[in-house]
């Protein structure tokens, strides 16, 4: 069976791993994520894969990193959050620094794919990814293939505009989908709401420091299980906004299904709900038209890894 190496840049981490044909993940290996990003990241990223490329016989390697990425799968074109690499030619330097042929791919396309081939959009042939986390990825296959468009710099989702002159993004324009859908959005909401009602909020902000900044995303999750009526509140604005986002991609796209990741998706239905109730009146001819069928991704951290490792073998 033959054996490729996946490896997910993040902020924190570079997570290697071992992929077999059938998308599980055989051995994994580490490094902190370098904050001069560059030469050290790249040289990271050849340690892990050298690192398993000694234990195991493994073809090609994988590397899956947010920003966008050229259509030939060989060169990050810009990257927002990593300094050095804009313009680099990542196949190059590290099929010289670990001898074996190199795909490059955007995170979201990554996990879109890995969910495609072996998680919750797995037999299905017209899928849309989104990914919800501090930003809003996308990723989209079409009839059974990756679409990366013209550039390589397709399904960048977060940044369609939602809001005319609404709020500044961090690529500079304003009203993208990013600003009103994304993890850091749902902050937003629970701190607005506890703002309207100090008294409500007081159970929820005691669950960290007293503040909306002590709150992480799990503990909203877990006051929204509880019924917390401004954590449900949050998750609700969230999935409205996700939702009106869906029916515009889907009267483009017409996918049979869209898949939501990211960290957010740890809230299940309670995020799903909403997402749905608002892509279906945001639709047009929606009782009428088909609607695809929107569900939580299943492959949870794993997808960007075994999404690229799959890609690097084809």
């Amino acid at each position: 069976m033959g054996y490729t190496i996946g490896v997910d840049v993040g902020g924190t981490k570079v997570l290697g791993g071992v992929v077999d044909e059938s998308g599980k993940v055989i051995e994994t290996a580490r490094r902190d994520t370098p904050k001069a990003g560059g030469a050290a990241l790249t040289a990271a990223i050849a340690d892990v894969a050298n690192e398993l490329k000694a234990k195991h016989p493994v073809d090609s390697v994988g590397v899956s990193a947010t920003g966008w990425v050229s259509s030939d799968r060989k060169t990050i074109l810009a990257t927002p959050n990593i300094s050095g690499w804009n313009g680099v030619n990542l196949d190059y330097e590290l099929t010289s620094m670990i001898g074996l042929p190199v795909a490059i791919e955007n995170d979201a396309n990554s996990a879109a794919w890995g969910e495609f081939r072996f998680g919750a959009a797995k037999g299905k042939k017209d899928i849309l990814l989104l990914t919800i986390g501090t930003g809003v990825g996308g990723g989209i296959v079409i009839d059974g293939k990756l679409h990366r468009g013209a550039y390589g710099i397709a399904a960048e989702v977060g940044h369609m505009r939602v809001v005319p002159d609404g709020l500044l993004c961090g690529c500079q324009a304003r009203g993208c989908l990013e600003q009103y859908a994304a993890g850091s959005a749902l902050m937003r909401y629970v701190r607005e709401g506890a703002e309207k009602s100090p008294d409500t909020a007081r159970a929820l902000l005691s669950r960290g420091d007293g503040t909306v900044a002590g709150l992480s995303g799990k503990m909203i999750t877990e006051a929204a299980r509880e019924g917390d009526e401004i954590a449900l509140a949050g998750f609700n604005t969230l999935g409205y906004w996700i939702g009106a986002g869906v029916a515009s991609l889907s009267v483009i796209l017409d996918p049979e299904l869209v898949v939501i990741g990211g960290g957010v998706i740890d809230a299940g239905e309670i995020l799903l709900k909403p997402i749905r109730a608002a892509a279906k009146s945001h639709m047009p001819f929606s009782e009428i038209l088909p609607m695809p069928d929107i569900v939580g991704a299943t492959l949870g951290n794993e997808a960007g890894l075994v999404g690229v490792a799959d890609l690097a073998r084809v």
